[in-house]
């Protein structure tokens, strides 16, 4: 009869209200680990946390909605997706809240390659000019170090010989990285190019 009370709706969807935003998803995405917040709200309906619920229906979580999106499609594809402008701190703060274990191992894991990589910091470059003579260029540049690379050439007129022809002279720059691993000590190649 059309006065019966149909089963809730939520049987299967659940909405969430977190920090004003309103998420949809299923019972069994939000279950996807035991022992998270998330599934003691759903799964357990125990009336200590039934009462959570806004004027909708839906769960009340206070929490910044911001950083609840990675937290929610993690648990729906078990992949770990973050917006360039969203820190994987805050993400990282709403992982352990809601206590997802292996989502808070994955932010720590990916928080700790960033510091790897920014920690190396701008790459700090040791610039060398040698001065050579126009036949001697090939050669120079050839057997330049492991480690060097070339910048740029200047021509700088050239010197006159007492034979017939003029030799044109160059400044060759050079660089290469300062390697963190030798804490700012450049350990300088054995050989070193013509000058």
């Amino acid at each position: 009869p059309p006065g019966a009370a149909r089963p809730p709706a939520a049987s299967k969807w659940v909405r969430l209200n977190v920090g004003g935003t309103y998420f949809v998803s299923t019972r069994q995405t939000l279950c996807r680990e035991p022992k998270s917040f998330l599934c003691r709200l759903c799964c357990q309906d125990g009336p200590e946390l039934g009462s959570d619920k806004d004027e909708t229906g839906a769960y009340l979580i206070d929490r910044d909605p911001t950083y609840f999106g990675p937290i929610l499609n993690y648990l729906r594809h078990g992949k770990l997706i973050i917006n360039k402008e969203l820190a994987e701190e805050g993400v990282l703060e709403e992982a352990e809240f809601y206590n997802i274990a292996s989502l808070v191992r994955l932010v720590k894991e990916r928080i700790r390659d960033n510091e790897n990589r920014t920690s190396q910091g701008p790459v700090k470059h040791v610039y060398r000019v040698l001065q050579c003579q126009e036949e001697e260029l090939t050669q120079m540049v050839s057997t330049m170090s492991d480690g060097w690379k070339f910048e740029q050439l200047i021509s700088i007129g050239s010197s006159y010989n007492y034979g017939n022809e003029d030799q044109a002279e160059f400044l060759c720059v050079v660089s290469r990285e300062l390697n963190n691993s030798t804490n700012g000590i450049v350990k300088e190649p054995s050989e070193k190019a013509k000058v």
